[in-house]
């Protein structure tokens, strides 16, 4: 293996940096690679068809052109959608990102979990199986929150984002038959770790968040273990499209250990 050979994380906007942020702290000298398919943000309101037809063509032009040694999909839509064809088409290890329903199953103490993401996810049957197989005894309410994506790409860039943004996603959770028990909500989104604190004001006190960067932090460790790391130049952060304002996340990134920006 290359040293210099990076790790390649995948998402369809700026999610993928709460993954980034976990994963420095234990590989802290892993050349990185960092992805955004801003030409098709955001997944959430596409179709399966759109997701597992795009993600499994576009991850094999990136592996081609970075060589990564391990690729990371840190958006769960694409996980959930399009995980095993992406693993059957690349010839390298892949680590998805899914809801994180087991460990909130074994937090919540109300029996109540929230569970917040995009339209695309909280429909998919790989939700329906892990609630089955980790939270059968307990209450899984599901709210899609589409505008937090927008609001988490909104704060990176600095710009202001409207309050009640919070609150819909709040009320869209409490306002279901059991959902003033809520005590614990899944993050099944990347980019929904970047409001915690804004979500954890409009819920109110007492209410824990789960998501799944630090476990799939800790998968990357392990399969990368025994391995030599060497950063020959700047972490890249790539973008497709020309959506957004690149200049204006450039501080963000950099704060991420980004300093180089491309275009696919």
């Amino acid at each position: 293996m290359d040293p210099s050979s990076p790790i390649l994380l995948f998402d369809s906007g700026v999610g993928g940096l709460t993954v980034l942020a976990e994963l420095r702290k234990l590989l802290p000298q892993a050349p990185v690679i960092y992805v955004a398919d801003y030409a098709a943000l955001p997944y959430g309101e596409k179709t399966e068809a759109q997701i597992a037809g795009r993600v499994p063509a576009l991850l094999g032009r990136l592996v081609e052109r970075y060589r990564p040694r391990l690729v990371t999909i840190a958006c769960n839509t694409a996980s959930t959608i399009a995980l095993a064809a992406v693993r059957e088409a690349l010839d390298l290890p892949v680590v998805g990102t899914v809801p994180a329903i087991k460990p909130a199953a074994a937090m919540t103490k109300t029996g109540a979990i929230g569970l917040l993401g995009t339209a695309a996810t909280i429909r998919q049957a790989y939700v329906d199986n892990l609630e089955r197989e980790f939270a059968q005894d307990k209450v899984l309410l599901r709210h899609a929150a589409p505008d937090l994506v927008k609001a988490a790409e909104a704060k990176l860039r600095g710009e202001p984002v409207d309050p009640a943004v919070y609150e819909r996603a709040a009320d869209g959770l409490r306002g279901q038959p059991g959902g003033e028990r809520i005590d614990t909500v899944v993050l099944a989104c990347t980019h929904f770790p970047l409001l915690e604190e804004e979500l954890g004001k409009a819920l109110g006190p007492g209410v824990k968040f789960v998501d799944g960067a630090a476990g799939i932090a800790r998968r990357i460790a392990y399969l990368t273990q025994g391995q030599s790391f060497e950063r020959k130049g700047p972490d890249i952060a790539v973008f497709t499209g020309t959506n957004g304002d690149l200049e204006k996340l450039r501080p963000a990134l950099a704060s991420y250990g980004l300093d180089h920006i491309e275009h696919l």
